[in-house]
């Protein structure tokens, strides 16, 4: 059970995100196909870890992953999303909520998840924010510490999702991968460069992460 619980604001959350605000849209009804082929994807697997990447920053993944963990507590499962980006996070935007504790300080030990997590009102979704930006964040993700913190909270959650920086740009994402059951490509449609593309695949490919899907993401 979680203590001291920290909620969202449901107006803010509206501004953000249309797989929330505009349920009949098409972007949520894009959002649910999502869902659903993950559902397939995982087959008996009732609990996973996933992972959602791009090749670089600028490709909409945070919007996608705040979206997609929407739209899975829709369907009633208790969903952590994690901002395991500690170099350029975004999810305390989208939320609109504190960052002063989150991924970071719990790592470290200075604060318990209890504390850290902000339930929204949206099904059962549950974010943690990254925190303060670490001087070592390569090394903090990729400790033991960090699997362990992600086994123990899936004793909790249905489904826990990371958000990360890109493939291309640091090693964190394909250390987080190694921590994940699955890892979601999110590119930008007419802005990610093929070769962009097939170099992250073979990056992800080379640390034996399983990659499950590809999500166009339409900028605008």
């Amino acid at each position: 059970m979680l203590l001291n619980k920290k909620k969202t604001s449901k107006a803010n959350q509206k501004r953000n995100l249309i797989a929330y605000s505009h349920h009949d849209s098409i972007i949520a009804e894009n959002f649910r196909g999502i869902r659903t082929n993950i559902g397939f994807l995982k087959g008996k697997e009732k609990k996973s870890i996933f992972l959602i990447t791009s090749p670089k920053t600028g490709e909409g993944k945070s919007t996608v992953a705040a979206n997609l963990a929407v739209s899975m507590a829709q369907q009633k499962e208790k969903v952590l999303l994690i901002d395991a980006n500690l170099r350029d996070p975004m999810q305390q935007f989208i939320f609109r909520t504190p960052n002063s504790e989150g991924l970071t300080e719990v790592l470290l030990g200075k604060t318990g998840f209890s504390d850290a997590v902000y339930q929204t009102e949206i099904g059962r979704l549950d974010i943690l924010p990254s925190g303060a930006l670490p001087n070592n964040p390569t090394e903090l993700i990729g400790s033991d510490l960090m699997g362990e913190f992600l086994l123990d909270r899936l004793q909790e959650y249905d489904v826990i999702l990371l958000d990360s920086p890109g493939v291309l740009e640091v090693s964190d994402a394909k250390i987080l991968a190694g921590k994940c059951d699955g890892v979601i490509l999110v590119v930008g449609e007419g802005k990610t460069e093929v070769n962009k593309v097939i170099e992250s695949k073979r990056d992800l490919e080379f640390v034996k992460a399983n990659i499950m899907g590809v999500i166009v993401n339409e900028l605008k």
